[in-house]
């Protein structure tokens, strides 16, 4: 944008997804209905992992981690859009914009970056069963999740900053539900041609990395699901990955998506909206891929809440045959789905 009339302003304009008043009720039924089902869903499994010692594993751990970074990055946006449509208001302060950019990429990158260390989790795990309680120890899960936040805190801060140094015009508008870093950036009244190169090195750097953690770690994990001999053991190594896949794919494709619709179309409502499949959808479905025909959890939550069950398995044994005893390990390790 050209210099214009620039000032120090004191708050923001949140448009929302839309200025209809006959929807604001719609949505606000909608946005609190997918923030408590996404709250209590991951709440369930954090409170699953740490009441039961079965689930004291890596997977768990980071799974754990997961949903609770899920809670926080839901929770940065909605309450906010919720207040605004209740008190019908669409303010938001200065202050309280540059926050929530600082808090929204930080959960984004560490969601992000849990992600990564997940698959490499199930990569060591298939790939290197015998070695795999050496490998993920304590230890070394401990410092991989501290990683992911120093990590993304750095990303987070460099927005934040960058976001600082600019000028806006009087009574901006913000075509969005929250304050997202592009839909800020292109308000100002001053350059933003630093901002704008800060924001695609770093979402390369951040984004593109993991992407390929990721690939790497599936390409290998494939690699040796195709040298198992039985069909069962190749069947069930590839259902220890399917869970992770589909949050993996969800939160890209919606990712990416929003990003090249912004690209593509001048309609920021269109990119608002959007933005709730990774914002709002994606969090939300997490607890349900993960869980819902895992009978760890079932089991874990069955014992939390008292309730009474007749049968309880206990992890399969090793076995003689380096190919069953590889496929046992899968079993007791990354039992994410039920076969």
């Amino acid at each position: 944008m050209e210099p214009g009339n620039d000032t120090q302003i004191s708050e923001f304009l949140l448009l929302g997804l839309s200025e209809e008043p006959q929807l604001q009720p719609l949505l606000f039924g909608l946005f609190l209905y997918m923030y408590l089902i996404t709250v209590c869903g991951n709440l369930l499994i954090i409170l699953a992992t740490i009441s039961d010692s079965h689930l004291h594993t890596p997977m768990y751990f980071f799974l754990s981690n997961l949903s609770f970074v899920d809670i926080c990055f839901t929770s940065t946006t909605v309450p906010k859009m919720l207040a605004n449509i209740q008190t019908q208001s669409k303010v938001i302060t200065y202050a309280g914009c540059i926050t929530q950019i600082c808090v929204f990429t930080l959960f984004a990158g560490v969601d992000d970056c849990l992600l990564t260390v997940m698959a490499y989790d199930r990569y060591v795990a298939i790939c290197h069963p015998l070695h795999y309680t050496v490998i993920m120890n304590p230890w070394l899960c401990g410092k991989l999740v501290l990683a992911s936040w120093i990590m993304s805190l750095l990303y987070s801060l460099s927005q934040s900053l960058m976001a600082l140094r600019l000028s806006f015009c009087t009574h901006v508008e913000i075509p969005h539900f929250f304050c997202e870093i592009n839909q800020v950036i292109h308000l100002a009244c001053s350059d933003t041609l630093l901002n704008d190169i800060v924001i695609y090195f770093v979402a390369v750097l951040l984004g593109g990395g993991p992407l390929i953690g990721i690939l790497y770690s599936y390409c290998k994990i494939l690699s040796s699901i195709r040298a198992i001999s039985s069909v069962h053991g190749r069947h069930k190594a590839f259902s220890t990955c399917a869970s992770h896949l589909s949050v993996v794919s969800l939160f890209y494709c919606t990712g990416m998506a929003v990003y090249l619709s912004s690209a593509a179309t001048h309609s920021s409502h269109s990119s608002a909206a959007a933005s709730v499949m990774y914002t709002v959808v994606t969090p939300m479905l997490n607890p349900f891929i993960y869980s819902l025909r895992n009978k760890d959890i079932k089991r874990a939550l069955k014992v939390f809440f008292g309730w009474k069950f007749s049968e309880f398995t206990l992890p399969p044994l090793i076995t003689v045959k380096i190919d069953d005893q590889v496929q046992t390990l899968w079993c007791s390790y990354t039992e994410l789905e039920a076969t």
